[in-house]
C-alpha cells in the first residue's frame, strides 16, 4: 500500500467516523490500532445537554396565572372539606342541595386544574380569565345558594358555565 492510499484511506475515516461525535473513542482505538495518528483529532467532541427549564420558567409573564390556579385548588380542597364535613352529613339539608355543592366542588376542582394549563395557551390572560371568572360565578353562586339557601345568584350560574365554555374554547386559539 502506497502512502497516497493510506491518506485517502485516512480522510475517508476521518470523514465518515469523526462527524458522529459518539464514536469519537471508536476512532481514536482505530487510529492507533492501524498506526494512522495524524490525522486523530485534536479535540474530543462533546454533546452537551441542558437542562429543561422548569414549567414556572416556561409561565414567563403569565406566572400569575400558575399561583391562581395553586390559589383556586387549595379554595376547592377547602370548601370540599367543608362541604362534606358540614353540609353534606347534615339531615335537614335536601339531597338536591348536596348534590349541588358536590357540582360545584368538582367544577372547580377540575377547572383549577385547567388554570394550570393557560400559560401554555396562546392567549393566556383570555383563557385563564374566562377560567377564572367561571370559577366565580358558576361555582361560587352554587357555593353561595348551598350553604345559605339564597337563590337570588343563581341567575349568574348559566354565565359562569359560558365562561367555562368560552375558556376551554380559547385554548383552540
Amino acid at each position: 500500500m502506497s502512502s497516497g492510499e493510506v491518506s485517502g484511506v485516512g480522510s475517508f475515516f476521518n470523514y465518515v467516523l469523526f462527524t458522529n461525535p459518539i464514536t469519537t473513542s471508536t476512532t481514536n482505538a482505530l487510529f492507533s490500532l492501524t498506526g494512522i495518528s495524524s490525522i486523530t483529532p485534536k479535540s474530543e467532541t462533546r454533546i452537551i445537554q441542558m437542562a429543561p427549564d422548569p414549567l414556572w420558567k416556561l409561565a414567563g409573564n403569565s406566572g400569575y396565572l400558575v399561583k391562581a390556579a395553586g390559589a383556586s385548588g387549595a379554595l376547592a380542597v377547602i370548601l370540599g372539606a367543608y362541604g362534606a364535613h358540614t353540609i353534606l352529613p347534615d339531615k335537614e339539608k335536601d339531597e338536591a342541595t348536596k348534590r349541588a355543592f358536590q357540582t360545584a366542588n368538582t367544577y372547580h376542582s377540575m377547572h383549577s386544574l385547567a388554570l394550570l394549563g393557560a400559560p401554555l395557551c396562546r392567549y393566556p390572560a383570555l383563557t385563564g380569565g374566562l377560567m377564572s371568572l367561571g370559577i366565580f360565578m358558576f361555582c361560587g353562586t352554587i357555593y353561595y345558594a348551598a350553604v345559605t339557601g339564597d337563590n337570588r345568584l343563581r341567575k349568574l350560574t348559566p354565565v359562569g358555565g359560558t365562561c367555562f365554555i368560552l375558556g376551554w374554547l380559547s385554548m383552540v386559539l
